[in-house]
């Protein structure tokens, strides 16, 4: 059986997250992994923040931080954010680590040897007013493509268009806003992806013809305009430095790489940060370098796939080593505000810390998933979050847990009456529930998100069906045995759909579990064969009602957040 390696693309360090990165990359991740975990599967799911680059300077610059405490305080704070939403990375690294150093420079050394790295003189923007040469992120301006006049250097958030700094429209420092710029030579190391082209080429029409339509045209479309050799190299403070053994007057004058260089190896380097905490039961190499036996899967927003289908692999083949590349690709749209983008440095939408402090997490993250960007940008409103919430958790969920536990307790006590035998009604539930749950399965084998959510719901709707039809409110004043067997038989439904239930929201699953005193229950996964037989809580067994799973969205809660972040085209003032 193989096992399986995720990553999620790696939250940048400057700032805390909005919805649109989470449910674009982490979240989808995190649920796919708990499945696996759940069915059995050797899981390794790794994630880090991307602490390289202009943004990390600029921040910690704004805070008046040394560049190294202000990564080290993101990194936390981040870290917190994404316990909050019970993200189940194994580990959660950082992209300044001296793994990825290491590893880093050993990718440069070997690329260079094999003839793919090369010194070239460029000319680049130089700030009159800093004193210094402007990387990329250093300098904002309009882009030429699209037109958005707060583009940078490496590329525009509107278009999502590549660019170099010399191509914006009426340029100026991001340190000073000074436009008083001018072209000066310097030398950086360029990436011949131009001579790698064809294996590139070659590598996805192989590995990439089972990807989603968005990651395989996007991956495609770089490669039809053709791939430039590209520069690795940056004038900054802070990054991976260029090694001084093999590049000594480039090391000398302080140059390091580029982040989206060094930023996809950290993939690599934190799960050797994982593996040194404990050297004698991890090996890292072993999911990363001769790994046929590893299944690797990629979740990220659409603005990374150019990075990690194209240029990261060029860098992958161009070292001439055995280095685990992706298997499937798992890539989303936007979900944009009322129509409008999610925006870290705009505050558009709204931020995950705030999504905590209004709300548990599980409702946030059913919402994302029921509603994930997959075939097409979605976008978020109060109006279909607090639908979503009050009719699928609330309703659905939350009402069928709240009203067999509290009924059940009233009329029979606090341990899961015996009744009468199973009949044709039960018998019929097992075979619907059994069939709902093979297509869950499917849907989740397939990280067909929105799919899965309609199957999960559908597993819940029929629990309430089944309690309709048989109405143990009127069962219990002429049947009582026949009212405690339809308890008992929603009860092992409760079990069911906290075992199943779990990676959408593992939080509320965890509450349903443990309403049920089980002496052994070490089960992580209910087959749908298992699922038929519905007899997972024996008669006998304590219970207690746990607290309102999940509390409707009122009119006046909706207002309040309307007021608060905005619910219309215009951002939160």
């Amino acid at each position: 059986m193989a096992r399986h390696l995720i990553t999620s693309a790696l939250p940048y360090i400057n700032g805390i997250k909005h919805l649109g990165n989470m449910v674009g990359s982490m979240l989808p991740a995190d649920v796919y992994a708990r499945y696996l975990r759940q069915t059995g599967r050797e899981t390794l799911f790794i994630c880090a923040t991307d602490e390289h680059g202009t943004p990390a300077e600029l921040g910690a610059k704004e805070l008046g931080l040394p560049v190294d405490e202000f990564c080290a305080k993101q990194h936390d704070a981040q870290k917190a954010i994404y316990d909050g939403f019970a993200l189940s990375f194994d580990y959660f690294g950082r992209s300044s680590s001296p793994q990825n150093r290491e590893i880093t420079q050993h990718f440069a050394r070997q690329l260079q040897q094999n003839g793919f790295i090369e010194e070239r003189s460029i000319r680049q923007v130089y700030s009159l007013a800093d004193g210094r040469f402007l990387p990329d992120r250093y300098i904002v301006g309009t882009c030429p493509h699209c037109g958005y006049d707060k583009a940078r250097g490496d590329q525009c958030e509107n278009c999502t268009r590549v660019l170099d700094p010399t191509d914006l429209i009426d340029a100026r420092s991001a340190i000073s806003g000074s436009s008083d710029l001018e072209v000066r030579e310097t030398k950086h190391l360029f990436l011949l992806q131009s001579k790698l082209q064809g294996e590139v080429e070659a590598w996805i029409d192989e590995h990439g013809k089972d990807w989603p339509v968005l990651a395989s045209s996007i991956a495609r479309k770089w490669l039809t305009e053709g791939l430039n050799d590209r520069a690795i190299t940056r004038d900054l403070d802070w990054g991976v430095p260029v090694p001084a053994d093999t590049w000594p007057e480039l090391a000398a004058e302080g140059k390091v790489f580029y982040v989206w260089f060094d930023a996809p190896i950290e993939y690599i380097g934190a799960t050797k940060e994982w593996a040194d905490q404990d050297p004698e039961n991890r090996d890292w190499k072993s999911w990363w370098y001769e790994a046929t036996d590893v299944r690797y899967t990629q979740f990220m927003g659409k603005d990374n796939v150019p990075f990690h289908t194209v240029m990261f692999p060029a860098t992958q083949l161009g070292v001439r080593e055995p280095w685990k590349k992706v298997d499937y690709v798992k890539a989303f749209n936007w979900l944009n505000y009322y129509g409008g983008k999610f925006s870290t440095s705009q505050k558009r939408g709204v931020f995950t810390h705030d999504a905590l402090e209004l709300l548990p997490a599980d409702y946030w993250r059913y919402f994302m998933m029921a509603n994930a960007p997959e075939s097409d940008d979605t976008s978020f409103t109060w109006e279909l979050f607090s639908a979503t919430v009050n009719k699928d958790l609330a309703d659905v969920l939350g009402n069928f847990v709240n009203r067999v536990l509290s009924f059940s307790k009233k009329r029979f006590g606090e341990t899961v009456p015996a009744g009468a035998e199973a009949g044709e009604a039960e018998t019929n539930l097992g075979r619907e529930i059994a069939q709902l749950l093979q297509e869950y399965e499917e849907h989740m084998e397939a990280m067909q998100y929105r799919k899965a959510a309609q199957a999960l719901r559908a597993l819940w709707s029929a629990g309430n069906s089944y309690l309709e039809t048989k109405a143990p409110w009127l069962e219990i004043k002429t049947d009582p045995e026949a009212a405690a067997l339809t308890l008992r038989t929603a009860m092992n439904l409760i079990h069911l759909y906290s075992v199943i239930s779990e990676p959408f929201i593992p939080q509320s699953a965890s509450a349903m579990r443990l309403a049920f005193e089980l002496a052994d229950d070490t089960r992580t996964w209910v087959t749908a064969d298992e699922a038929r037989s519905l007899s997972f809580v024996p008669a006998g067994t304590p219970f207690s009602v746990p607290p309102v799973l999940f509390a409707k969205i009122t009119e006046d809660d909706l207002a309040a957040y309307r007021e608060r972040f905005g619910g219309g085209e215009e951002p939160a003032a």
